[in-house]
């Protein structure tokens, strides 16, 4: 069984035995059919991985892994607001007529800051740090900003990176203020943990742990039957991840950097409905 399994049977299992309903009460989700999305719910989830000994993907079921690296690039190296610079469909339900989410996730990451070392955007500063100031305790990202939230289709879920050096190992914690369990937890972990080994890599670092912080970690009401089919499944051996080791630069890294090998998984083959 994959470390990654492991984490996810226990935190489903938990919500479904333990969590909190918000059945009866007014929700902001609804479902296609516009039916309010209703969940149960464990507040504040926090998972360790330690990406040195194994890659955190499950094998539960298909995580679809080069997808969820264009989707990280898109945001972290394109630094793009716009669908049409995505190779999948998963954001077309927040985007306007000309494909832009708002000021949401990569224009946050985008905007440039002045530094005494002077001007830079959230990630150049990440990169610049881990180079030349790997001791700090100041090296993060932050896309939850006041002041443009009105001018996002989606308020981030995933909204904060804190890296730090120990050693010549490159640690990260990423902050979420809420997550559907079954369609994005690994999507997310997975991302997070091969934007760790690319930033360790570009700074001459080994990836180190990678910790997940989830506010509110929810199941939705519609999925719970899924859930408890998926609990069902075999887990798996975890896969090996394989980075190509002649990057050095952050913004030479394509989707076809990373591969895995051996990755195996159990059949699931539902149409998950996302609630909007």
């Amino acid at each position: 069984m994959s470390y990654a399994d492991e984490v996810l049977i226990r935190n489903l299992t938990d919500i479904l035995e333990n969590g909190v309903s918000d059945e009866g009460c007014a929700v902001r989700p609804k479902w296609e059919d516009g039916t309010p999305a209703h969940t149960i719910k464990k507040f504040a989830m926090v998972n360790r991985y330690d990406l040195g000994k194994e890659f955190p993907i499950t094998t539960l079921r298909r995580t679809a892994f080069k997808s969820a690296v264009d989707e990280l690039l898109w945001i972290w190296q394109k630094k793009s607001n716009n669908i049409h610079d995505l190779h999948s469909h998963i954001w077309d339900s927040w985007a306007d007529e000309t494909g832009s989410i708002g000021k949401a996730y990569g224009y946050q990451l985008s905007v440039k800051h002045r530094y005494p070392e002077g001007m830079f955007d959230q990630v150049d500063r990440v990169l610049y740090d881990l180079k030349h100031n790997p001791r700090s305790r100041r090296i993060l990202t932050n896309i939850y900003n006041h002041h443009d939230l009105s001018e996002m289709g989606l308020y981030p879920c995933a909204y904060s990176m804190t890296f730090n050096v120990s050693g010549d190992k490159l640690n990260a914690i990423l902050n979420q203020r809420s997550q559907d369990m079954l369609v994005a937890n690994n999507w997310n972990v997975v991302q997070y943990a091969v934007l760790v080994h690319m930033m360790a890599q570009v700074s001459g670092l080994k990836a180190g742990e990678f910790v997940h912080v989830v506010a509110d970690a929810h199941i939705y009401d519609r999925h719970i039957p899924l859930v408890r089919e998926l609990l069902e499944a075999k887990p798996l051996p975890a896969p090996t991840f394989v980075m190509d080791t002649s990057v050095t630069n952050f913004y030479d890294f394509t989707t076809d950097s990373f591969r895995l090998e051996n990755y195996q998984y159990s059949a699931f083959d539902h149409k998950i409905p996302v609630a909007i």
